[in-house]
Parts: structure tokens; sequence; C-alpha cells
């Protein structure tokens, strides 16, 4: 072995690791799997574009909401924007507790399942998911099973519904 292979044999496994396991040859099988969830159809792990639709109409709403409530107490700009995340983080601790789904959600076929696929999230659960969720930072860390470190951290999945 030459300089020059031994210098590119480190890149390449560098490279390798950087790009991720799958890209080293690791089969990490798909979202889910881990948990016992299906591949695809009903209760299987949401995918990030649907998510991140229903996160959309989600933070929509909650703009609505503000707005409104804004416009009638006469309040600021700046605090336009504090109601605006606190409305949101209202909203997916409710709706998420209640009926398991925000409006959000609903609309893009998705719902917050226990991960044993069939309980409520519950109060508490979808309370400390809510509060996570609007510190965002946990939201942008996932794992291989699409699991951000709120849905960790509450012990659920999002599962699409139909």
């Amino acid at each position: 072995m030459d300089n020059f292979e031994a210098m590119s044999e480190p890149r390449r496994t560098a490279g390798s690791w950087l790009s991720g396991a799958r890209a080293a040859g690791a089969d990490l099988g798909y979202p889910g799997e881990r948990i016992g969830l299906p591949e695809e159809g009903p209760g299987a792990v949401a995918g990030y574009g649907r998510r991140l639709v229903a996160l959309v109409v989600d933070w929509l709403l909650a703009m609505l909401i503000s707005g409104a409530l804004t416009a009638a107490f006469h309040w600021s700009p700046m605090t336009r924007s504090f109601t605006t995340l606190a409305v949101f983080g209202v909203l997916a601790w409710l709706l998420t507790a209640i009926f398991g789904t925000t409006l959000g959600k609903r609309l893009a076929g998705l719902r917050v399942t226990g991960l044993d696929g069939g309980r409520r999230v519950g109060a508490m659960w979808a309370f400390e998911r809510a509060v996570l969720l609007v510190l965002l930072v946990p939201a942008v860390l996932w794992d291989r099973d699409h699991r951000g470190l709120h849905d960790r951290a509450a012990g659920t999945v999002v599962v699409t519904s139909r």
C-alpha cells in the first residue's frame, strides 16, 4: 500500500460515517419497525412531509387566534408573537390530549398515539410533549423512527390515520 492509498482509506471511512449508517451498509429497517409499527398504511410512522404540512396548518391557526386576541385587546406586535406561541402550545396540548390529533394533523391524516399504537396520549403526556414542542429544539432532533425528542420523552409516536 503506497502513501496515497493509506491516506484515502480514512476519507472513505469518514465519508461513510458522515453520510449515515445506510451509506455504510447497515440495514436499519424501516421507520417504526423497532417499535412494532407497520411499514405502510394506517398506523405506520408518519413521514416528514405530512408532519410539516400539519405543523404549518396548526401554526396558521394559532396565528389567526392570536391575531384576533391582539386586535380585541389592542396588544403590541411583540405580545402577539408570544401569544401565537402560547396558543400553538395550548392547542397542541389540549387537542392531542382529547382527540389524539390537532387540526393540522387531522387534515394531513395523522394522529399522535402511544408506542403501543392504540392508547390515548393523556393530558400529562400531551402537556409534556407540547411544552417540549414549543421549545423547538427537541422537535428538530429525530431518531431513525422519525420521533423527535418531544415524542421520545412523552412515549408517543406520530402515525398515519389513513
